[in-house]
């Protein structure tokens, strides 16, 4: 006789959770919230040129580029589980890289590093747009952020208080939450996620797939959100140091002015539930021209220091609830039969960002002082808050159905 307490699944194992998901996200965290920090200042050392430390910064965001949009041409041979697990173990490989394989393999690991985050960063929001609801996904980003905001308020400090005390330290400390996601993921059990497919779809090759994202201007918009957003961070991560240096204010204020807008992802729920009260269209379009306009006031104040950092850290404010809702735009328009496909090209932005903020940057500095960054990355916000108002006005509000059915991705 099979004991009452003995669970038997007939078709399949419970759904995994919200909860279940913002935790192997905060892993992922984990990992990449302690190495940020800790990796340039690694591959400097080595190296000992910024010259070529931004030249290895550049060319590996054009691999893990290339290699994000090959993830789905992957997965016709690899099933979801092993991509994943194996995008998770490629952090232990760049921990063990960076540990023993000296100044190239410092260099080694960044790439590996970034091949690890861009392959389990595919295929977590594909396992996310199979499991969750599509008038779930605000709420799962909120909760996602919630989790994640310790690991990225105390990672960057953590780890390089750890490199001066011992140099393997924060590479063990990584390697061990990248167990620790592997763990997570198993206990799950996500599987390979729902086989969803078009009887006549297209071929699942990078080619076909960006003609069928080029087809979709919804798509191509809130890519383009994601873009933008991006950059602000890279702007604001990488720029104001500089700026508070340049200006007098020291080295350590910036630092301190990014763990206090880390900490706002603790206060996301409250954001999410100003969007559910407005829409994801006023969200979207109020947080990017806040933080444009705030951005170009940067430039213009310039030459009061304190002014302009602090609007700064207003910016940042806005970057937090892009965060909240920036992404709700593309995932709400992917087709279920896309999902793995365009996932991987939705995590093509933080790629792309990294290669184009770069960029933008030194044309810039070629006629401008370095508050002449901020004024660019704000006028690209504006740009995304003109874009966003053609969203619909009802982006994000439940469906209602006579027959209460789920509401499909």
């Amino acid at each position: 006789m099979i004991s009452p307490r003995t669970p038997i699944y007939l078709s399949h194992a419970p759904t995994p959770s919200v909860q279940g998901f913002a935790l192997l996200a905060g892993m992922d965290a984990a990992v990449r919230g302690t190495l940020i920090s800790v990796m340039p200042l690694a591959v400097y050392r080595a190296l000992g040129d910024a010259a070529l430390v931004s030249r290895i910064y550049f060319f590996v965001g054009v691999v893990a580029l290339v290699l994000g949009l090959l993830v789905p041409w992957l997965s016709r041979f690899v099933p979801r589980r092993w991509l994943f697990t194996g995008g998770s173990s490629l952090y232990l490989l760049g921990m063990t890289l960076a540990i023993f394989g000296g100044s190239a393999g410092i260099a080694a690991a960044l790439f590996v590093n970034a091949i690890a985050t861009v392959v389990t960063f595919v295929c977590f929001n594909a396992y996310l747009l199979d499991y969750i609801q599509r008038a779930d996904l605000g709420r799962a980003e909120t909760t996602r952020m919630v989790y994640s905001a310790a690991p990225w308020a105390l990672g960057p400090v953590v780890g390089v208080w750890l490199l001066s005390w011992w140099p393997p330290a924060p590479f063990i400390l990584a390697g061990l939450f990248g167990v620790a996601q592997i763990t997570v993921f198993w206990r799950l059990r996500l599987g390979n996620g729902k086989q969803i497919t078009k009887a006549r779809g297209p071929t699942a090759n990078p080619i076909a797939f960006l003609r069928r994202f080029f087809e979709q201007p919804r798509l191509i918009a809130g890519w383009y959100f994601a873009v933008i957003r991006s950059c602000g961070w890279w702007v604001y991560v990488v720029y104001l140091p500089i700026f508070c240096i340049e200006a007098g204010l020291g080295d350590k204020v910036a630092g301190i002015a990014l763990s206090g807008t880390n900490a706002l992802l603790f206060v996301t729920p409250w954001m999410l539930q100003l969007v559910h009260r407005t829409s994801v269209r006023w969200s979207v379009r109020a947080a990017f021209l806040l933080g444009g306009l705030a951005l170009i006031g940067t430039t213009i104040l310039a030459g009061l220091p304190w002014v302009a950092f602090w609007l700064a850290v207003l910016a940042s404010v806005t970057l937090v609830m892009l965060d909240v809702c920036g992404g709700l735009p593309f995932l709400m328009a992917v087709k279920p039969s896309e999902r793995t496909e365009m996932a991987a090209v939705y995590s093509s932005f933080r790629d792309v960002s990294g290669i184009f903020t770069p960029g933008a940057a030194w044309l810039v500095l070629l006629f401008s002082p370095v508050s002449g960054v901020f004024a660019a990355c704000g006028l690209a916000m504006i740009s995304a808050w003109a874009v966003a108002g053609r969203l619909h006005p009802r982006l994000g509000a439940a469906r209602v159905s006579a027959t209460a059915a789920p509401i499909e991705t």
